[in-house]
């Protein structure tokens, strides 16, 4: 168990622990107009990628779906590293600090074996894969969103970036402005736990605090998908609307499954997309197939992933044929609870592939 960890269990008179929350959450569920109101969240989850040295970013350029080489100090991507047939291992938040170091941000779960995998390709670039979850600088995650989130952060005298997918650090931590979920930002603070232990309570005074369920399901309404265990190998980057989010880049040359992926942009057959629906089922979770009674026997989508939305149900990004999009949609058979789609913050347009 984490530092980080170890201080959120000792936060049980301001965070208490909530039975109908995932295992480890800290604070109780939330629901989506808490979210949008103003809420903090420790984050527990995800773990961390450095990749340093002088090819650090030539190398990842080379793997990954998006343009490394180009990426600056204060800038953050999204990118997907996928296998040779263009299937998704793995989805990243990635930044670059002023020494040249990347930094990959992937769930903590898989990170291990993904971590591995990466460095099997390294050969003899000058390039050096670190896991720097548990770093001083960077032990503690605290995700902050909602109409009143910013003007909290700003309360605490923090430096913000100006547009989303920026970055700005200084002595008490680095900042991320991810896409805005909400219509309001939402931030990333990683910093050093004796940070985190003043930055939190003062920030939970005017804020919901809510856990990892909070900070995933404000990113499922931004409609930003994280490939997990469960859907490892399933998607192409297309299928879970990686390119509408600025996650791959066309131009950029090779990289493992870029033919395929290109060929998906350009040349396929494909019409799938991942869509944001709500069901009455807490317990739906990533990998759950979808169906719809016309053709109850196939799977017509998958869930990308899901967070409780504390009304009793769970909302989620839905992967599926968006001819279903017009039909009635079951989670996990054709007789299963029934899925309410709601918009995302950006359009879905049908590949014509």
């Amino acid at each position: 168990m984490s530092n980080w960890t170890d201080y959120l269990a000792s936060l049980d008179a301001r965070f208490p622990l909530d039975e109908a929350a995932h295992a480890g959450e800290v604070g109780r569920v939330l629901t989506v107009d808490e979210l949008a109101a103003g809420f903090v969240a420790p984050v527990t989850d995800l773990g961390l990628i450095a990749v340093a040295g002088e090819d650090a970013a030539r190398f990842l350029h080379s793997q990954l779906t998006n343009d490394v080489e180009h990426l600056g100090a204060g800038e953050a991507r999204l990118a997907g590293f996928c296998t040779p047939k263009g299937r998704l291992q793995a989805t990243f938040l990635m930044w670059r600090d002023a020494a040249g170091t990347v930094w990959l941000q992937l769930p903590r779960a898989i990170q291990a074996p993904l971590q591995k995998r990466l460095s099997m390709f390294v050969m003899r670039s000058k390039a050096r894969l670190r896991d720097a979850s548990e770093e001083d600088a960077v032990a503690a995650v605290i995700g902050v969103g909602g109409a009143a989130g910013e003007a909290a952060l700003r309360a605490q005298g923090l430096d913000l970036p100006a547009a989303p997918m920026a970055t700005t650090a200084g002595e008490r931590g680095t900042v991320i402005r991810l896409s805005d979920a909400f219509g309001a930002p939402r931030y990333l603070w990683l910093g050093a736990v004796e940070d985190a232990r003043a930055l939190l309570p003062a920030l939970a005074q005017g804020l919901a605090p809510g856990g990892n369920a909070a900070w995933q399901l404000a990113a499922i309404h931004a409609g930003v998908p994280q490939v997990t265990a469960p859907t490892q190998e399933q998607f192409v980057p297309q299928m879970i609307n990686l390119e509408l989010l600025g996650g791959v880049n066309f131009k950029k040359g090779c990289y493992p499954g870029q033919e395929i992926v290109a060929r998906s942009q350009y040349l396929g057959k494909l019409k799938r997309r991942t869509a944001l629906a709500r069901v009455g089922d807490a317990a739906a979770r990533a990998g759950d197939e979808v169906y719809s009674p016309a053709d109850p026997e196939q799977p017509c989508g998958m869930v990308v992933n899901a967070a409780p939305n504390g009304l009793g149900g769970a909302d989620m990004l839905v992967e599926m044929k968006l001819a279903a999009l017009e039909e009635e949609v079951r989670l996990g058979s054709a007789s299963g609870a029934p899925l309410r789609f709601l918009a995302l913050p950006y359009p879905l347009d049908a590949l014509e592939l």
